[in-house]
């Protein structure tokens, strides 16, 4: 099961699963923190960092001073595993309801109802 995380270790790993790099560096993470509005001192990244291998979402290789980082959940893993539980909290599992909601409540754009339309047709046909 992949754990929830942080509004902090979300940013975060926003930031490694952005980079186009297979190995995300500490002064990369540092820079995309501040890009976004969201300084935060080296220990305090070093902590999320940290807390981030715990839950076993980035792994560290040392090499000479620094430490390489690399994903080992993909976002769209996250994404994944965070919809199901939030469909599964939320609306007891129920898909129908989650979009009758999103419908309803006028919460897509035009443009977004015409395409999950087509992506919805697509999937019909397969």
């Amino acid at each position: 099961m992949i754990q929830q995380l942080s509004d902090a270790e979300l940013e975060t790993m926003k930031i490694v699963w952005g980079n186009p790099d297979e190995v995300t560096l500490f002064p990369y993470i540092m820079d995309g923190l501040a890009a976004r509005g969201k300084p935060c001192q080296k220990n305090t990244l070093i902590v999320l960092l940290s807390r981030l291998m715990n839950k076993g979402f980035l792994n560290a290789k040392k090499v000479g001073r620094r430490n390489e980082y690399t994903t080992l959940i993909s976002e769209t893993e996250y994404q994944t595993a965070q919809t199901k539980s939030f469909l599964d909290k939320i609306y007891e599992g129920n898909v129908k309801g989650l979009v009758s909601n999103l419908i309803s409540g006028d919460l897509l754009t035009d443009g977004e109802y015409a395409e999950l339309k087509k992506i919805l047709e697509r999937g019909r046909e397969k």
